[in-house]
């Protein structure tokens, strides 16, 4: 067995080298073939790469798609974020786990198949979506389970399964000033070549573009403040789109993936940059092939790789960092360690990026959305992207909306749409509230609907969840935090402890058992969350406090009704809320 395991990882790391940013790709590969990561194979791995084996095995263990444990021939993640649960992706999973007997979590005895959850598959728009073996399968039904159980149960393998099933539906419903625009590859670069780098820092400027990610950073400032750092300058694509309710990043890199590049090909020009990243969420490995299609055919055209378009001063290279399953890595910081082959930890900022990112060096981070407008604005000229929008808010945005709406989709909408105008052009009926930004984000009541997507009031990385007004409010929260809970990277207590009472508080609640004073918890936990040592902590909170605000009766409700009814176990539910409310179930004997 453990020479099977050496020619595995020989064959590895022959395929990818050993080099830090590899490492990923390499236990990827190992687990892929062997279905886990052995002990030995980790070991051996830590030998090649000149690298502690407490290092690599704490690697291994952060990111939920690398198991230590054998997973199954066929496996599959569920999507369990809150907008595949409106979808029905529960009674599918249970009818799928019934079928092939076999338990969530778990994988079945003779190997052949394992069945999980995971936060988000990036398929919003057509779900409810599993991933099998890392190949999306969206629009799922009853019928379809059934044949899914049947093809594992027959040991069919994925390459003879129906093709259509593992389809991707393109759902553009909106275009504007970007996806309506004509593009050919070089269009942007060229004129930047020509005229020089304070020409191109100029258009930016012009443009005012700002980081499409949610900060909003000025586009222009951060290239220049990376510019004028001495160093090894680097270029990197945020494509870890995590944030649940979020595809927009899927579709343009599906279909403007030339654009991407020749986006993070300018902010090279721009810093000196010879070496950029792009590192793709582990949902969208399977956009892989493409992605390095596209990046063979700029090196073919010139605009990659050594003397492009001719300058003999003008290098640079692009290479795809596949991350596994991990939210905390949708921080910029946290995105540099996963890169560098460590576990991947927000940091301490300052410093930030732009002087101390990459291997300490200077690094350029932006999002897959910014590098795309970024390429437009060189080829059309700063004033032609400015003119859309608001004053503080120039151009367009992409939004994914999802949820319950007669269109879900992508929509290039101008920034100082208002929330209403949205709703009416993905056809939503009458809604309980709209979360833009994500869990992180801003839970918006119908009252608050005249407010306008833009920095200067609603910013959002693009994820807009419409919800029904026939949805259950507390257990939209409920999940919310829960996905906090299980995403945050453990790093700070604040975090770490706060994102796992505020999920307990919330489920006592939701089961009916809370009280006032749970109520005063929540508030003090936002409290201690905001001590948090990254971004994830801090937003935490968001989706309790801003529903509390808008929503104090619906907290109300629950907490002032029990039921009763024919079958209500009593002694049942108080077990189950002391187990939840760990150190607060001794008020549960004053209910």
């Amino acid at each position: 067995m453990k020479a099977k395991v050496v020619e595995t990882v020989d064959r590895a790391i022959e395929r990818h080298g050993t080099r830090p940013y590899r490492l990923l790709a390499v236990l990827r590969e190992i687990q892929r073939e062997c279905r886990h990561l052995p002990r030995d194979a980790l070991r051996i791995v830590a030998d090649r790469f000149g690298l502690s084996v407490a290092r690599v095995e704490g690697v291994a263990e952060f990111y939920s798609f690398l198991h230590t444990q054998s997973r199954g021939e066929y496996d599959i993640y569920f999507s369990d974020c809150v907008i595949d649960v409106l979808h029905g992706y529960e009674s599918l999973m249970a009818r799928l786990c019934d079928r092939l007997g076999v338990r969530p979590g778990q994988v079945r005895g003779d190997g052949r198949v394992s069945i999980d959850t995971t936060s988000c598959t990036g398929l919003c728009d057509q779900g409810p979506a599993l991933l099998i073996d890392g190949r999306p399968l969206p629009r799922l039904t009853s019928t379809r389970i059934d044949a899914v159980a049947a093809l594992i149960e027959q040991g069919v393998p994925l390459s003879r399964w129906p093709q259509e099933w593992f389809q991707v539906d393109d759902r553009w419903r909106r275009r504007d000033l970007l996806l309506t625009a004509a593009w050919r590859p070089g269009m942007g670069l060229k004129p930047a070549l020509r005229h020089g780098v304070e020409w191109m820092l100029a258009q930016l400027t012009a443009s005012g573009l700002r980081g499409r990610g949610g900060a909003g950073f000025p586009t222009a400032l951060k290239w220049r403040y990376c510019r004028e750092v001495t160093g090894d300058h680097y270029v990197v694509c945020n494509a870890d789109e995590g944030e649940p309710g979020t595809f927009k990043d899927r579709e343009l890199l599906k279909h403007h993936a030339d654009a991407v590049f020749e986006g993070m090909t300018l902010a090279a020009f721009v810093t000196g940059a010879r070496q950029g990243f792009l590192y793709l969420r582990g949902e969208y490995e399977w956009l892989m092939l493409q992605l390095t299609a596209v990046l063979r055919r700029r090196r073919r055209q010139g605009l990659l790789g050594r003397n492009i378009c001719g300058r003999m001063d003008f290098h640079f290279e692009i290479e795809i960092v596949v991350g596994a399953g991990a939210y905390i890595c949708g921080e910029e910081s946290a995105l540099l360690d996963s890169i560098e082959g460590v576990r991947a930890t927000p940091r301490n900022r300052p410093p930030y990026p732009v002087t101390c990112g990459l291997w300490g060096q200077p690094t350029v981070v932006n999002n897959v959305e910014s590098f795309v407008a970024a390429g437009f604005i060189a080829a059309y000229g700063g004033d032609w992207f400015a003119r859309v929008g608001t004053e503080k808010s120039r151009g367009t945005k992409l939004l994914s909306v999802s949820g319950d709406c007669a269109r879900p989709g992508i929509y290039e909408v101008p920034f100082g749409i208002s929330v209403a105008e949205v709703l009416d052009l993905c056809g939503a009926g009458e809604t309980l509230g709209v979360q833009v930004g994500g869990p992180a984000g801003t839970f918006v009541a119908p009252d608050e609907y005249g407010r306008r997507i833009a920095y200067e009031d609603l910013g959002t990385g693009g994820s807009f969840m419409v919800f029904g007004a026939g949805r259950d409010l507390i257990d939209i929260v409920t999940r919310f935090v829960g996905f906090f809970a299980h995403e945050s990277c453990g790093f700070c207590t604040p975090c770490r402890v706060g994102t796992a009472l505020q999920k307990q508080l919330m489920e006592k609640i939701r089961r009916g058992w809370g009280t006032a004073g749970d109520l005063q918890e929540l508030e003090q936990l936002g409290r201690w969350l905001e001590a948090s040592h990254c971004g994830l902590g801090h937003t935490a909170h968001n989706p309790v406090r801003h529903t509390l605000a808008r929503y104090p009766d619906r907290y109300q409700a629950r907490l002032q009704r029990l039921d009763f009814s024919p079958g209500f176990d009593l002694d049942a539910e108080l077990e189950t809320a002391r187990r939840l409310t760990g150190r607060f179930g001794d008020r549960l004997s004053r209910v």
